[in-house]
């Protein structure tokens, strides 16, 4: 190594604070005061290579070559370098970061035996802008470099291409809330044509993704290779489609893509499945849902993960504008019988004393503690619904209600297994449980959809993602109070708007039953009172 020894005659105070900057004080003789170059000690205080040549420059300081070269190498090699280590970004740094950090009140693990920095994958382009904003040498990741020239083979409608452009000026982030129906898949695609590199795409269900899968077929040309990763299937391509629940397992190998889209993004927020928005890399994201406010309030957690929410159009502005199918609700309340009545109502007296006058989720959270007060209150509770969930009133009204639509495609949306078997035998119907295979399920979707009329009985297996655009008859028999089950459940019919198509949906309430609560809870909001035409038979 080139002696970093250097000689300063004469210099004052003031310089001698300028050169221990980058060098050591060594004492004095009768050639001047002594120092030596320190390369680790500039670097910690960002003194750069030209500021140190620049110094010594005016204090008539020459170097050797051979000592020029060996800082020019040192101090020209990155301050910062990134790496991806089992699911998390490590941060190398030659000086130190804790000022940078604090100044933008960044928080970040640091193991002191390492001298490294941990934290998730999404925080790395952050992290870099701010780092080179800071003046800082920084070495980037190295991404794939995969381009693709895919093209999209339809017209977007007027407000898919707002929703596209709202988040082009985002910088390519963003979350878009579009109604079930309104084509929210179509305009996933438009971004993967635009962003034009490797897309990730991470769907709630199997078959949703297989419906990106197809819709991308469909609505493109000159497409990359397409991946599914999931079940058996784990093939990683420059477009990869997957599922919450394979993302979450293998999101190690699922990081390094450029644009991330989370199809029914309302999920993302849950504790488990937010790791998958963390974990990736993705500079671009887009988030889709028809329903992206939270109850709990964790849709705030969302737009952070996402990058805000960017577009949303209603229900019925797009029914307006003639993109949606015109729809009415009737709602029909059937009374119990009088066994049924008394059933029910005992049971109901019976929850109230074991729930001690608690709220249902208060009384869930303790059964899953294993409160056995509250585990038989849950039992009760399970029974009352299995009671107003499909009473017999209820199965006349769907064998009149089919009898008289016979000529359309209706879907019955139910909660339970014991109540779908029993309507589909009733009515002769087609059967959708989440107790068949996954090939079942899609024979039967199959097969449905090739109908030019007939029933089809759902669990919430159908919540959300089926794609049936020429259903227009709905049977709303047992939901919950949940807004976001009924907007996706009313969705499923608002599809086709052609020819003047009025959907229809029949909500039929268990009167004198909880039921009455469930069905106001979930219209007692403003947009269901923008959206709502109501033909009430007491």
């Amino acid at each position: 190594m080139p002696s970093k020894i250097f000689y300063v005659k004469p210099f004052s105070d003031e310089t001698l604070n300028k050169l221990i900057t980058f060098s050591r004080y060594l004492g004095e003789d009768e050639r001047g005061a002594k120092l030596m170059l320190d390369e680790d000690r500039a670097r910690a205080n960002g003194v750069e290579l030209n500021e140190i040549l620049s110094t010594l420059k005016e204090l008539n300081v020459k170097l050797d070559q051979d000592v020029l070269s060996y800082l020019e190498n040192e101090l020209s090699a990155p301050n910062v370098t990134f790496e991806i280590e089992k699911g998390k970004l490590i941060v190398r740094a030659n000086r130190r970061l804790s000022d940078i950090l604090a100044k933008y009140r960044i928080k970040l693990q640091y193991d002191p035996d390492l001298k490294i920095y941990r934290t998730r994958p999404y925080y790395y382009h952050i992290l870099r802008k701010i780092l080179e904003n800071e003046g800082l040498r920084v070495q980037k990741l190295v991404l794939p470099d995969v381009r693709f020239s895919m093209k999209l083979k339809v017209n977007l409608r007027q407000y898919q291409l707002e929703a596209l452009e709202a988040w082009k000026e985002n910088g390519f982030r963003g979350v878009i809330a579009l109604p079930t129906g309104a084509g929210k898949t179509l305009v996933g695609i438009a971004g993967i044509v635009e962003t034009g590199g490797p897309a990730l795409i991470v769907s709630f269900t199997n078959e949703q993704l297989k419906q990106w899968e197809e819709s991308i077929a469909k609505y493109t040309s000159n497409q990359p290779k397409i991946g599914l990763y999931y079940s058996r299937r784990k093939d990683i391509e420059p477009i990869t489609i997957t599922t919450y629940q394979t993302a979450i397992k293998h999101i190690d190998k699922l990081s390094m893509f450029k644009l991330l889209i989370i199809d029914e993004a309302h999920h993302l927020p849950a504790e488990r499945f937010r790791e998958i928005a963390l974990s990736c890399l993705a500079p671009f994201r887009m988030g889709l849902s028809a329903t992206p406010y939270r109850t709990d309030g964790k849709h705030v957690e969302l737009f952070r993960l996402m990058g805000g929410l960017v577009y949303q159009k209603g229900v019925e502005e797009l029914v307006v504008e003639g993109y949606l199918a015109r729809f009415k609700v009737i709602r029909v309340k059937i009374p119990l019988t009088e066994e049924e009545a008394e059933q029910y109502n005992t049971l109901a007296k019976k929850f109230r004393s074991l729930s001690e006058g608690k709220r249902v989720l208060e009384v869930l959270r303790r059964a899953r503690e294993g409160d056995r007060k509250a585990l038989e209150a849950v039992r009760v509770y399970n029974a009352m619904n299995m009671i107003k969930g499909l009473t017999k009133g209820k199965l006349v009204k769907i064998k009149e209600i089919v009898e008289r639509e016979r000529d359309k495609k209706i879907i019955i949306f139910t909660q339970y297994v014991e109540h779908a078997n029993e309507i589909a035998r009733l009515t002769g119907a087609k059967l959708l449980t989440g107790q068949m295979s996954k090939k079942e399920r899609d024979l039967t979707l199959d097969e449905f959809k090739n109908q030019k009329s007939g029933v089809l009985v759902l669990t919430t297996v159908g919540d959300e993602g089926l794609d049936i655009p020429d259903a227009s008859v709905g049977i709303l028999v047992a939901g919950t109070s949940s807004r976001r089950q009924y907007v996706q459940r009313l969705g499923r019919l608002l599809r086709n708007n052609s020819g003047g198509k009025v959907a229809v949906l029949y909500e039929l309430i268990a009167k004198g039953t909880s039921e009455e609560y469930q069905s106001k809870v979930r219209r007692s909001t403003p947009f269901d009172s923008l959206i709502y035409s109501f033909d009430d038979k007491k």
